[in-house]
């Protein structure tokens, strides 16, 4: 009877100890990062340099591998999301500006940014405007004064579908110089920034307008050359020597942040988990080296402040939107 008891209680406490551990979430063997685009954009950047990350600080127990899934500016991978990973908490999908971006203008038909989590950023990208190097336009004013006689006459190339956060950015800058006529502005979208350089340089479109950390290899090996980073201030190490906006006379900022949602229904433990994970990834001399190589600037709303961060721009940039004629 005494030893019936035993193991009943022995059962019991294993299981009660079972269920405790279970309630404490962490990741079980492969993790995916979803790149909404092909290789060489800035999400995937963002994926395949916080997978290695995650990796060092063993915040994984394996592998981060980043599935690259482009399409109509993101909204393939939102939807993919949406409708075929809730409840998936081995995913994690990376998102910017850009994100915000489409579902500021409705993009993403049917879809909002609450049917996902916002997990955290981990920098900010700031928006830049280049052209080849052996371009006519020697600094911003210069392209500027062109467009200011003719919007027409100055082609841009970026990773962003058209409306998207790289062309917002050309319209930013166009009418903080006084272009009117803004629509009118050529706008070529590819899809990603790579694409677009590659354009750009090969002389099949006058300028770029992306983000800092799409341009170091074209940078490096001479062929691109930037008019202008849409900063408050020059960045720092390697980027001192490019002029901001501002300094040239033209009040435009375009930072754009790098971070993560995941799909809906996951548990809160494993919400929190992740959460957990970028903030200590964020906190990290291995991810402070990344941002210093690759012109990531500090950005890192606290836990409780990035979704209301989020929909926060969502509305500024519908507003921006509306006002320049994207949309109604």
């Amino acid at each position: 009877m005494l030893v019936t008891k035993t193991i009943k209680w022995v059962a019991a406490a294993a299981l009660v100890a079972t269920a405790g551990s279970a309630m404490a979430f962490e990741p079980a063997g492969k993790v995916e990062c979803i790149a909404p685009s092909d290789p060489g954009g800035g999400w995937d950047f963002t994926c395949r340099s916080v997978g290695n990350v995650l990796e060092s600080l063993d915040l994984v127990p394996a592998s981060v591998q980043t599935i690259n899934m482009a399409g109509a500016g993101g909204g393939v991978a939102f939807a993919h999301t949406v409708s075929k990973r809730s409840g998936d908490d081995q995913v994690l999908v990376a998102a910017s500006t850009a994100t915000t971006t489409r579902l500021a203008q409705n993009q993403f038909p049917g879809m909002d940014a609450d049917m996902v989590n916002w997990i955290g950023a981990v920098g900010a990208d700031y928006g830049v405007i280049a052209v080849s190097a052996d371009s006519e336009y020697q600094n911003l004013n210069d392209l500027m004064a062109a467009m200011q006689e003719d919007p027409r006459s100055v082609k841009f190339a970026g990773g962003s579908a058209n409306g998207g956060w790289d062309h917002l950015k050309v319209l930013i800058a166009a009418k903080a110089a006084g272009v009117e006529n803004l629509p009118r502005i050529p706008y070529l979208s590819y899809n990603n920034g790579g694409e677009a350089m590659t354009q750009v340089i090969g002389g099949h479109v006058d300028a770029f307008t992306g983000d800092i950390s799409e341009t170091q290899g074209f940078l490096e090996s001479g062929d691109l050359r930037i008019l202008a980073v849409l900063s408050d201030e020059r960045l720092p190490g390697e980027f001192a020597d490019i002029p901001t906006a501002k300094e040239q006379g033209i009040d435009a900022v375009g930072p754009n942040w790098r971070g993560f949602y995941m799909p809906a229904d996951i548990d809160d433990d494993a919400k929190q988990y992740w959460v957990d994970a970028v903030d200590e990834l964020y906190a990290s001399d291995e991810w402070k080296e990344v941002m210093r190589s690759n012109g990531l600037m500090p950005f890192h709303p606290e836990a409780g402040e990035f979704d209301s961060f989020v929909q926060q721009q969502i509305e500024d940039i519908h507003a921006l939107s509306q006002e320049i004629g994207l949309i109604q």
